[in-house]
């Protein structure tokens, strides 16, 4: 090395002056402008007025059944045994018998009255800050498939997440975190890719925190910490990695995955300060973490992928997934399972909504509830439900939606979307529509075509909207 190693502020200035070449990447579709020249994450302009600057999504692997958990269908329990009164979809994914009743009661709550399985104790007290969409149909019912359409919009292509579309159009609110983490996201069922970037530039892919084969105590951001006796020469050490860079990069027109590993260095760097504390939920109370649920066995896994969400959008992060994988596939022992599941999910989930409402979050985070498909209202076996794509529940809150509010509904047995449908197209619509982006306009050129999220398809479902 022909220079003096720099100290730590002069490094970090012409580190990010360095890294001034590889900013950019494809234009910003309806956006109209570069995804910023200097700094690809820099925040940017929306389309029009956001009710929404981060989001939360609550991933619950395998798919839930929606007549045992919010979708409370009277019929299904009087017919209990008797044959489907109608014809089943001409694809299924395993053979089914005849109707069988949600073995769990029903009751209304909050002053909305929406009816909650008692599966959802705590959820349920805190109903009326819920947008349930009652009539969400795709076209998979196989998990690979419907896990890649609920996060990317498509069932059989490699595309960009909806995470990556986010920070794409609107850019990160923190210059020291990635603007995209996954916690504990399944490796199965088109594992990466439904969090991967595709075709955007590197930078706006999502960062995994562990995976779902490790509790969620252990998840970490791999490397963030250097080794003691290499923290000293790093300074110098990226410096020469940059300057290589520069001159690899000038002898060719353009090298975006070159580009995107020089950025991922140099956030790196900055992460080694800020993302340790931002992740440390041993700071918090031990109230909030009670409130979390992370004082019980049962609750303390997940509630610890809730309190880093909470934790993570606070400093700054704009899309932070956590997954509970790979649990709610019920084809057999649905009573035993799907109770076991909701224990381990319910208080927590209610514990972050009450947190994100009382430190002022709420109104512009956006929290999404879903599996990639619900269930079938007959049996599979005689404790089992099959996958059912054709009809089931997601919910939201905050970020702009209607409180206590239900739209859409399943036939009278809970099999087929029949009253507003809402495709998984219309959902990806409405959420960017709530970033104040127009999905029709949010594109990136790829392949001698402009794509986008929703891909032809698509409308706002304006009926969710406050």
């Amino acid at each position: 090395m022909d220079q003096p190693l720099l100290p730590r502020r002069a490094f970090l200035t012409q580190l990010g002056h360095g890294l001034c070449a590889f900013g950019g990447g494809g234009l910003l579709g309806g956006l109209g402008r570069r995804a910023g020249a200097e700094d690809p994450l820099a925040a940017r302009r929306p389309h029009f007025a956001p009710r929404a600057r981060r989001m939360i999504f609550l991933f619950m692997h395998g798919g839930p059944s929606q007549v045992d958990t919010f979708d409370w269908k009277p019929l299904l329990q009087r017919d209990d045994g008797k044959p489907l009164p109608f014809a089943r979809p001409r694809v299924t994914f395993a053979k089914t018998e005849n109707l069988m009743a949600s073995p769990w009661r029903f009751a209304q709550h909050g002053q909305c009255g929406a009816w909650v399985s008692e599966l959802f104790p705590h959820l349920a007290r805190g109903v009326d800050r819920l947008c349930f969409v009652k009539s969400l149909h795709g076209t998979n019912d196989a998990h690979g498939g419907a896990l890649l359409a609920l996060h990317t919009g498509s069932d059989t292509f490699v595309r960009p997440s909806m995470g990556s579309w986010l920070l794409y159009g609107l850019g990160s609110e923190s210059r020291d975190l990635p603007g995209y983490l996954t916690i504990c996201p399944t490796l199965g069922h088109g594992g990466v890719n439904n969090w991967s970037a595709a075709f955007l530039p590197g930078a706006f892919q999502g960062t995994p925190v562990g995976h779902a084969g490790v509790p969620a105590e252990q998840a970490r951001i791999p490397h963030l910490t250097p080794q003691a006796e290499d923290a000293a020469l790093q300074p110098g050490q990226l410096e020469l990695l940059a300057r290589l860079n520069r001159a690899h990069l000038a002898a060719r027109d353009e090298d975006a995955v070159l580009r995107a590993r020089a950025e991922s260095f140099a956030l790196a760097y900055r992460m080694q300060q800020v993302a340790p504390l931002a992740m440390d939920v041993e700071r918090e109370t031990p109230a909030t973490r009670r409130l979390y649920g992370l004082d019980d066995p049962v609750t303390a896994n997940f509630g610890r992928q809730c309190l880093l969400a909470r934790r993570l959008v606070e400093a700054g992060v704009r899309v932070v997934q956590c997954s509970h994988s790979y649990k709610w596939d019920q084809h057999s022992d649905l009573k035993r399972d799907h109770a076991r599941n909701a224990r381990e999910v319910d208080l927590p989930i209610a514990g972050l909504l009450h947190d994100l409402a009382a430190r002022g979050l709420l109104e512009d985070t956006l929290v999404l509830w879903a599996g990639e498909f619900g269930r079938t209202p007959v049996a599979q076996g005689r404790d089992g439900r099959d996958h059912n794509p054709h009809g089931f529940t997601v919910w939201l809150a905050g970020g702009g939606v209607r409180a206590g509010h239900s739209h859409g509904a399943t036939d009278a047995y809970g099999y087929y979307a029949t009253e507003d449908k809402v495709h998984v197209h219309d959902l990806h619509a409405t959420i960017l529509h709530l970033f104040g982006l127009d999905h029709e306009r949010l594109t990136y050129r790829h392949a001698g075509r402009d794509f986008r999220l929703t891909d032809v398809h698509g409308e706002v479902v304006r009926g969710i909207l406050a």
